[in-house]
């Protein structure tokens, strides 16, 4: 596992961000840039961040939300506050970037919009992060992960190819949720790059559902010029001690690989077998022979074997056993985090740089931790104006 090291230069330090996310999208986008240096501060209502109440709960503290959130400061301010609005107004001048998740007009009634933050720092990235965008006809349409997944054609095409016809799929990983905030995180990028030659900041605007269609090359071409079969699919093969075996012999190459490696003698003669045409021809029946062969030899004799070969092949595994993988170990793939539940373990980002520091923030913050803090140090407010700020607005007469 790696710890935080400041001997390299963070590739964001300096740049400070202004975090109005909640739930996942957004908060992965501002976590990744606080994995590359930049000072992000959460603002959170007094109830907090939903995600803080979701499990894995350790004495109350959420994982998942440390996942989301590492290396972050969390200030608490209520938007309905008049003088916490302007301690919001005063941050904005402060920062080099803004990013919100909420349904798109929400920031406008706020007055915390684009254009009038704009006017307030003309320098500013401001990052949206929405299901369907911020205009069109559906851009005020609810929207979580499963629904932009399901929207999308993604999970009627998951389920296709494992079970043509069968029931849609419902994969229960936020896809659409992890793609949206990595393509907003590259937006901020971006726009962050050009700013640099024309002085001036932009409105990113980043959509779930356009990071779906993104996520299937293939299937978005084929959707145009159909197929009259679908492509086929490398299935799960049994091994004799209950594994299974994922073998992934793309090319005509590492096909022929694997035949001789397993020992199909003759395999050149068989009309099933000969070339990669008549493999496709005959796939189904093709990996019945080869998951034969696997299910009569325990995974680390297959793995050993096919491996062995030059063919790619991995056993399936379970998360809990991926993170114990010794390559993640040799790169430093996970870092240690700790809230209040204590210490526990979140991938880096999936990139090293070679004289640039990338890497989780070693500590999430309780709620409303750093408001004093980040008030007084990036505003210069004195005590009174900072509890005057925290105040929560009285509920409206009925």
């Amino acid at each position: 596992m790696s710890d935080f090291s400041s001997a390299r230069p963070r590739p964001l330090a300096g740049v400070r961000v202004l975090d109005f996310t909640i739930m996942l999208a957004g908060p992965y986008a501002t976590r990744y840039l606080a994995d590359l240096g930049a000072e992000v501060i959460k603002v959170e209502a007094a109830e907090g961040d939903y995600i803080r109440s979701r499990a894995p709960l350790r004495d109350g503290h959420s994982a998942y939300f440390s996942h989301l959130n590492a290396g972050k400061q969390s200030v608490v301010l209520d938007l309905k506050n008049p003088a916490a609005l302007d301690a919001i107004k005063g941050l904005v001048e402060k920062c080099d970037v803004v990013v919100e998740n909420f349904r798109p007009g929400v920031m406008k009634r706020l007055g915390l919009d684009y254009e009038s933050l704009s006017a307030l720092n003309p320098r500013l990235v401001m990052c949206s992060i929405s299901g369907f965008g911020q205009t069109g006809p559906d851009a005020l349409r609810p929207a979580y992960a499963q629904i932009v997944q399901a929207g999308s054609g993604y999970e009627l095409a998951f389920a296709g190819y494992q079970n043509e016809g069968g029931c849609p799929a419902n994969t229960a990983i936020f896809i659409a949720d992890v793609l949206g905030g990595t393509y907003a995180f590259a937006g901020v990028l971006a726009a962050l790059n050009q700013r640099h030659a024309t002085g001036r900041g932009q409105h990113v605007d980043a959509t779930l559902i356009e990071s779906m269609l993104n996520l299937m090359p293939y299937e978005v071409q084929e959707a145009q010029f159909p197929e009259p079969k679908r492509r086929p699919v490398y299935p799960p093969l049994p091994t004799s001690d209950g594994g299974y075996l994922m073998i992934a012999a793309v090319s005509p190459k590492n096909f022929e690989a694997l035949l001789d490696a397993i020992g199909f003698d003759g395999w050149r003669d068989d009309s099933t077998l000969r070339n990669d045409a008549a493999r496709q021809k005959h796939w189904a029946a093709v990996m019945a022979r080869v998951g034969a062969w696997t299910a009569r030899r325990d995974t680390a004799e297959n793995e050993r074997i096919i491996g062995g070969a030059g063919v790619p092949v991995t056993a399936y595994r379970t998360v809990r056993q991926a993170l114990d993988e010794t390559q993640l170990v040799h790169r430093g793939s996970l870092a240690r985090a700790s809230d209040g539940g204590g210490e526990h373990l979140i991938p880096n980002l999936p990139f090293r740089l070679s004289d640039g520091e990338v890497q989780v923030g070693s500590h999430t913050p309780a709620l409303g931790e750093n408001t004093d803090a980040v008030l007084s140090r990036v505003l210069g407010w004195s005590a009174a104006q900072i509890e005057r700020a925290k105040a929560v607005a009285a509920a409206p007469k009925a």
